[in-house]
């Protein structure tokens, strides 16, 4: 293993291999409802205004998380076009970019061995590559976080120069900025009582004189404060909202509705880290032992943060999947160390079991592919249902292949089949996910509706939005009593939005009007008498206009 790893044409390979793999499948979907739509339309709207301080969803002010992400994909734009895969570039290159560091620093404590294995387990963790292939901004977040966890050991470690303290600690810094300009406060509340805890539990004081607070507050409000002057300046309703709003009551009310019991993410978390999720038990337990001579308890420090930052969300009363993904590069860097002592024999039991996971994805899939409903036909349920099987197939092979050669005490080549079957197995279902894109996305329904729209042509959002829509229509709608999380914005700009009498009589004066409703409001609409035609339909909505 040392052997054909220590070749830099054989290390070089592999990334380029892995890059293609990893960046080769962004662009294959078309961009979903709510959160691809989302990010998309703001980073393409932003392109286009040339606005880049007040983000702008379907035209309205948006202030729910800061702006570097958005500047991100308008950049993205703007070099490469309009396209999926422009939109995904930053949670696909920001993942990659995690892999790589998490790689780096178990490099510089564990060693070559160790490295390797953790930038496999973390590159084909199933919620880690999900994470990195679809537009959301948990992946920005998750990669500054980790590169400032990652930075901070790096400057601790033992037999750290001054500089490298020094160095690494600016770096640290930089990171929670950067994690703060992605997706808030938690850029450094969380590594803030991360290391608070640390330091207790290890009763080390003198841990707080190697941080190098001075130069790093300077590096940090360098690259926070100028936005956040910007923005305020220019939107004064924007302190209160963002801070207190989407801050205190996101995190101690249920104003979000994203509620979850208290044991909400350890399901995600068993699913997220397949397939070596039988690591965790030893891996947390490696993490609390303690190694004699070492000022800096690397381990624990990892421990630590995956324990509380999941014990933080688990408490919160406001819940996303996607919330835990921080913790991911911390228990893949401390799985490495077990998967790397663990015998051939024991291997088996550890990776050998996936394919009993592919016997039942396999089962599953043929019971899902008969489920249906209203808004999303049975037929498309059966057409994912064949890519599940796909995966299925993949992962029983994978496990079974695993299984005889780690029976052989082929360790290495063992490791290496669950990779290469988890890199694979897992893309299958994320790929046919386009099978939802009917329902899921606007793309098929905007294409209906062009031939129709001409540049006097107002569209209208009529009690219902989906926020692909402006992504790939190129406008904006005007709101018909739709409000959602458009309060602010709508409170800032009255004319962002429109009631039902309104709207009835501008649907009767306008030259072209367009609008997109639901089957119920379809209803409601024709109770007033309004004419309209039907230009297209799904099984979710309609687009109607004008006789």
């Amino acid at each position: 293993m040392n052997a054909f790893f220590s070749r830099p044409g054989c290390r070089v390979l592999i990334v380029v291999l892995f890059a293609v793999l990893w960046f080769g499948t962004l662009g294959y979907r078309k961009v979903i409802t709510p959160d691809e739509g989302r990010y998309a339309e703001i980073g393409r709207e932003m392109a286009v205004s040339g606005d880049w301080v007040t983000p702008r969803l379907n035209g309205i002010k948006y202030f729910e998380k800061p702006a570097l992400q958005y500047w991100a994909t308008a950049a993205s734009f703007k070099v490469l076009g309009e396209s999926e895969f422009a939109a995904r570039l930053w949670p696909g290159l920001t993942g990659f970019l995690g892999v790589l560091f998490a790689f780096f620093v178990s490099r510089r404590f564990w060693g070559d061995r160790v490295a390797w294995l953790t930038g496999s387990i973390l590159a084909t963790s199933v919620w880690w590559m999900a994470n990195g292939h679809f537009l959301t901004l948990d992946m920005g977040v998750s990669f500054f976080m980790s590169a400032g966890m990652g930075a901070f050991m790096l400057a601790q470690r033992q037999g750290a120069t001054e500089d490298e303290n020094r160095n690494w600690m600016v770096a640290c810094w930089a990171a929670m900025g950067l994690a703060i300009l992605s997706k808030g406060l938690i850029g450094i509340v969380l590594p803030g009582a991360v290391l608070v805890l640390y330091s207790l539990i290890q009763r080390d004081a003198r841990l707080w004189l190697r941080l190098h607070i001075g130069k790093g507050l300077l590096v940090m409000l360098a690259v926070t404060v100028p936005w956040f002057w910007f923005v305020s300046r220019a939107n004064p309703e924007f302190l209160w909202f963002f801070f207190v709003h989407e801050h205190f009551q996101r995190f101690t009310t249920t104003e979000h509705n994203r509620l979850g019991p208290i044991w909400y993410f350890i399901p995600i978390l068993i699913a997220g880290m397949l397939p070596w999720t039988s690591l965790l038990p030893q891996a947390l337990k490696l993490g609390w032992q303690k190694v004699e001579d070492q000022r800096f308890q690397a381990n624990r420090f990892l421990l630590i943060w995956a324990v509380f930052i999941f014990a933080f969300f688990s408490k919160s009363d406001s819940k996303l999947p996607s919330y835990i993904l921080p913790i991911f590069p911390a228990l893949a860097m401390l799985a490495a160390q077990v998967l790397d002592k663990v015998s051939a024999r024991a291997l088996r039991w550890h990776l050998g079991w996936v394919a009993v996971l592919g016997v039942a994805l396999v089962i599953g899939a043929h019971f899902f592919g008969q489920t249906g409903s209203e808004r999303t036909p049975q037929a498309i349920n059966l057409t994912y249902s064949y890519w599940l099987i796909a995966t299925g197939i993949v992962l029983l092979a994978t496990g079974v292949v695993t299984w005889i050669l780690a029976s052989r005490n082929n360790k290495c080549a063992a490791i290496a089949a669950t990779v290469i079957g988890s890199a694979i197995g897992f893309q299958i279902p994320m790929l046919g996910h386009e099978s939802f894109a009917v329902t899921n996305s606007s793309y098929y329904l905007v294409e209906a509706m062009k031939p129709h729209i001409t540049p006097s042509t107002t569209l209208y959002a009529v009690e219902y939005y989906d926020q692909s829509l402006p992504f790939y229509l190129k406008r904006t709608l005007q709101f018909v009593d739709y409000v959602d999380e458009f309060e602010t914005g709508q409170k800032a700009e009255p004319d962002k939005l429109i009631h039902m009498d309104e709207f009835a009589r501008r649907w009767q004066t306008d030259q072209a009007p367009i609008a997109v409703v639901t089957r119920t409001t379809y209803e409601k609409l024709q109770k007033l008498n309004l004419p309209m035609t039907i230009i297209t339909s799904d099984p979710r909505r309609l687009v109607i206009t004008r006789p």
